[in-house]
């Protein structure tokens, strides 16, 4: 590999992060580099599944691997590297103890058992800490949004997303909605999906589509919880969406308890919240303001009478509708994917 500047090496650690997406959960995705003083990439690693070796940790042993010494050495991570124990002890005693002079972080770590604590621990040690631009931090927030929202919300960051027409419908009258979109939209959708700690869906989706909500068309170490909002109990035990591969859970809350709801999930360490339901659940959500994100799939098809993307209550005046930054509007095939954030 050849010789990388900071900038380089930040922008290759971020590019191992992102091969935690579908492993490292409920831990962020984090990657780390360690460079020599001219540049030269000793070890390279990332986060593993939880209980697992951390970036710095696997970056270290590949370092040692390739028999690289590390005395005077940068570590450029994604994230400030831990200073307490949790599953695996803290990434700074690794990091004193292999000799590195040099840490550049992206981002701090928000979580209140870090959040800067591993930095002023590296520095006590002698090492020379620094933080990355703030395009590299914003780069390095985004690839753990979800763990950033539990960190500092006590909530998992909520995604929806929809597939629709372009006249805004995600079903014909009856239900049937196989498939508006086509194969590459239904394949990036999983890709979504595996980012997710947990799928939600209603009771409605899984009466009427039977749907398994795994992720299938793209790769993953790891299948995210799938949960069905289900009051009253009604889903058949020979539901799909309760098969393997992964874990299912039926949850009993209402359309007042969706805040309840979601720190309970952050509790338990959901970090994204992928919402992938009907118009009576998708409404309840955008109604109660917790949706952080839309992920819309739009076909170039007219389907005229059929279901909404949501029910929304109604507004006492078109000045007090919801109003959505578009993020990204990306091709896929012939349909397009949008993303938006509220404003």
């Amino acid at each position: 590999m050849p010789a990388l500047d900071i900038s380089d090496a930040l922008r290759h650690a971020l590019s191992l992060a992102s091969q935690s997406i579908g492993l490292s959960d409920p831990n962020p995705r984090v990657g780390c580099v360690m460079l020599s003083a001219d540049g030269e990439t000793l070890g390279a690693g990332h986060t593993q599944a939880a209980g697992g070796a951390h970036a710095e940790v696997m970056a270290l042993r590949d370092a040692k691997a390739r028999g690289n010494d590390l005395h005077g050495a940068t570590a450029v991570v994604t994230l400030e590297p831990c200073s307490h124990h949790g599953r695996t002890p803290p990434c700074c005693d690794a990091l004193i103890a292999a000799g590195i002079a040099r840490v550049v972080a992206a981002i701090e770590d928000p979580n209140p058992q870090v959040a800067g604590r591993g930095l002023a621990r590296l520095q006590a040690a002698g090492i020379a800490v620094e933080l990355a631009d703030p395009a590299i931090a914003d780069a390095a927030r985004e690839l753990n949004i979800g763990f950033f929202s539990r960190m500092q919300r006590g909530r998992p960051f909520v995604r929806l997303k929809s597939a629709i027409s372009l006249d805004g419908r995600t079903a014909l009258p009856d239900g049937r909605s196989q498939w508006i979109t086509g194969e590459a939209a239904r394949a990036d959708g999983h890709a979504w999906r595996r980012r997710a700690g947990a799928v939600l869906t209603g009771i409605g989706t899984v009466l009427a589509d039977d749907p398994r909500l795994d992720v299938r068309l793209v790769p993953t170490m790891k299948q995210p919880l799938r949960l069905v909002l289900d009051p009253q109990g009604r889903t058949p035990a020979s539901a799909r969406i309760l098969q393997p591969p992964g874990e299912a859970r039926l949850i009993g809350p209402g359309r007042a308890d969706l805040a309840a709801l979601l720190a309970e999930l952050g509790a338990q360490g959901i970090n994204e919240l992928h919402v992938e339901a009907g118009p009576t659940l998708s409404g309840a959500f955008l109604d109660a303001g917790l949706v952080d994100e839309l992920l819309v799939y739009q076909a170039p098809v007219l389907i005229g009478e059929g279901r909404p993307l949501a029910a929304l209550a109604p507004l006492p005046a078109l000045g007090d509708a919801r109003h959505w930054r578009l993020i990204e509007a990306t091709p896929l095939g012939q349909d397009l994917r949008l993303r938006l954030r509220p404003t």
